[in-house]
Order: structure tokens, then C-alpha cells, then sequence
């Protein structure tokens, strides 16, 4: 029976498509010669369509409840995650489409806003929106609204995240789990008592494309922390690599607000999560000028959170281990379903 956390993004999730969806698929049509498809099970796929030249393409649906919050809606959410899974993959993104399902009796203002905010977003990244499709269902049915968004982009360098080493640096770009936090209040009805938390949600173009034309094939992994956070990206890198990761706690940045709220909740700011940020592994002589080129396009808070190590023990093979506060070590484990329908 299918649970709901075989949606939620961590590794529940991972297990049941591995077992359910992409071994149901023949392995010679998982990927194309020279590019990285099912097998990799990245946030998209690359096919090489020309000699050193790839198409990268995402696809995802986006069910966030409630549709609109602080900082921003559904329709900029779905843009924004559509727009970072290509940049991720090392892609300069060029169009979207989209498709929206909405339940009988929803508002006809509610589509022209979600329209007119993935529009607007995508416009701000310079990407074009050139198709779509919509759908009602009867009412009951589906819950208000459900954005699926589909991007292509094209690159001459691929980042594949298992090509993670030993020493990489992994670097933040900024404060992380934002989004989760005010999707959690806004579920909990607490908007109107908390203060000073708001979605993070943008496209980061303009931090990716700079690195991306800079150190190319330099990155060895990139990656939104969305559904799960931090915690679930750091655990599929090392969990695909057979490395482990070691965290620094006192070193990930977290608004101070939503450091509070989250406390409040319980919830580790490692789990809870981003839709502005991005995650990425260098090389430890490449990582100053990494960090330096981001702090100059604006993400000032771009700061290295951990390190990419030989595993100490072996069954901490596969694992995030994380230094605490007081100089303690703890595993850190994926905890996706904290709050549901957050993307």
C-alpha cells in the first residue's frame, strides 16, 4: 500500500521508485549514449544531442497547501524549481511548460495568479514559457490546485552528483530550511503570530550560470535542498557515492527566526526545506574562489558547511555524520514528512 511518504522526498521515496518505477523500465532505455538518465536518479535527466553538447530536462509536480504563502505561491514555486533542477544539472535553462489540474469550484482569480507568478518568474530568469496544458477534476477529488512544470536547458558541462571525491568542500549558498518553515506555520495556522519568516523561493540563475561558465566540471555536485532539506541532499550524495559527509552544525547558516520557529516545532533546521538555495561540492583548493565569486553576485551568506570524507568506520559508509555545537558526533538522517505538502 502506498504510504505518503513514498512522496515526500527522502529515502522512502528513493526505495519505491527504485522498486516500483525504474526497475518496471528495460535498462537500455533508462539513458541515451552519453548521457545520464533513470540510473542516476538525479532531479533530470541529459542527453547528448551533438558531439559535447547535452540537452538537460526535469520534470515535477508541485502540491503545496497552502497555494499562496510569504514569499510567494504556487506557480512561483513550480517556475523556481523547475528553472534550479536544470541549473543543477549545469544546464542554462530555456523554456518551461506547464500543466495545471484544479478542483471544480476553485477560483478563476487563483489560476490567473499562479499563470501570471510562474510567468513572471520564469521572465526574470530569461527562460520562455511556451506550452501547457489544463485540467479540472470534479470536486473532492484533488485538493484546490496541482502545478506540474517541465524545463529543458542545454550544457556543455553536466554536473552528476556521484562524482563526488574525498576533500570536496560542500558550500550553501545561504540560510536553509526557510520554505519549510513558513509552509509549516501557514499549515499550523500560526502566520499571524510569527514573525520574520518567509519562503525563500527564487530561481538562482543568477548564482549558478557564473559558476557554471567559471569552474565548469569543477563542481562535482549541485543540488536544491528542497523535500527534506540539507539533510536528504548530503544523505543521496553520500548514500550514491559510498562516502560519508561530515556536517559542521555551528557552521550551516539559519535565519534567526526561523532557528526559533523550527525549535519550537522540534524539527532539526537540517531537515526542514530551502526553494533559494543551492548545495554544491568542489575541491578544497577550489572552494575559497567558490565562495568569493558567490559572496560577489549577492549570496553574502554563502558559506562551506562540510567536507566529503573516507568513510572512518565502515558502516558509516553512505552516511552523513554530523559535528555538533559541542563537539559531538551524531548521524544525521532524512526526515522528509516533518510537513507534508510542501512542494
Amino acid at each position: 500500500m502506498i504510504r505518503i511518504e513514498h512522496g515526500a522526498g527522502g529515502s522512502e521515496m528513493a526505495d519505491f521508485v527504485l522498486k516500483h518505477i525504474v526497475s518496471k523500465i528495460p535498462p537500455e532505455l533508462r539513458s541515451t549514449p552519453g548521457g545520464y538518465g533513470l540510473d542516476y536518479m538525479d532531479d533530470g535527466a541529459v542527453v547528448e544531442v551533438s558531439p559535447g553538447l547535452y540537452m538537460a530536462f526535469t520534470i515535477d509536480s508541485y502540491t503545496v497547501k497552502p497555494p499562496k504563502f510569504p514569499g510567494g505561491d504556487i506557480g512561483k514555486l513550480a517556475a523556481s524549481g523547475t528553472i534550479n533542477d536544470l541549473l543543477m544539472m549545469g544546464a542554462r535553462p530555456v523554456a518551461l511548460v506547464d500543466a495545471i489540474v484544479v478542483e471544480e469550484g476553485a477560483e478563476e482569480q487563483l489560476v490567473e495568479e499562479v499563470v501570471e507568478s510562474f510567468a513572471a518568474t520564469a521572465a526574470l530568469a530569461g527562460v520562455r514559457v511556451v506550452g501547457g496544458d489544463f485540467k479540472v477534476m470534479p470536486r473532492g477529488t484533488i485538493d484546490g490546485i496541482v502545478v506540474t512544470s517541465s524545463g529543458i536547458g542545454f550544457t556543455e558541462t553536466p554536473i552528476v552528483d556521484r562524482r563526488i571525491e574525498v576533500g570536496d568542500v560542500v558550500i550553501v549558498s545561504g540560510p536553509v530550511g526557510d520554505h519549510g518553515a513558513v509552509i509549516s506555520a501557514a499549515q499550523l495556522g500560526l502566520l499571524d503570530r510569527i514573525a520574520g519568516i518567509s519562503s525563500d523561493v527564487r530561481p538562482l540563475h543568477d548564482l549558478m550560470i557564473p559558476l557554471i561558465e567559471r569552474f565548469g566540471s569543477s563542481i562535482h555536485a549541485a543540488r536544491d535542498p528542497t523535500r527534506g532539506g540539507l539533510a536528504s541532499v548530503l544523505y543521496e550524495w553520500a548514500r550514491a557515492s559510498g562516502l560519508s559527509i561530515m556536517v559542521y552544525r555551528d557552521s550551516v547558516p539559519v535565519r534567526e527566526a526561523t532557528r526559533r520557529f523550527l525549535e519550537l516545532l522540534g524539527i532539526d533546521p537540517l531537515n526542514s526545506a530551502s526553494e533559494g538555495v543551492a548545495v554544491i561540492a568542489v575541491p578544497r583548493e577550489l572552494y575559497p574562489e567558490v565562495l568569493e565569486l558567490a559572496r560577489k553576485l549577492g549570496y553574502e551568506e554563502a558559506t562551506p558547511v562540510g567536507e566529503v570524507v573516507e568513510p572512518p568506520l565502515e558502516f558509516l559508509r553512505g552516511k552523513v555524520i554530523a559535528k555538533t555545537e559541542v563537539g559531538g558526533y551524531t548521524l544525521v538522517e532524512p526526515s522528509p514528512l516533518l510537513t507534508p505538502r510542501i512542494c
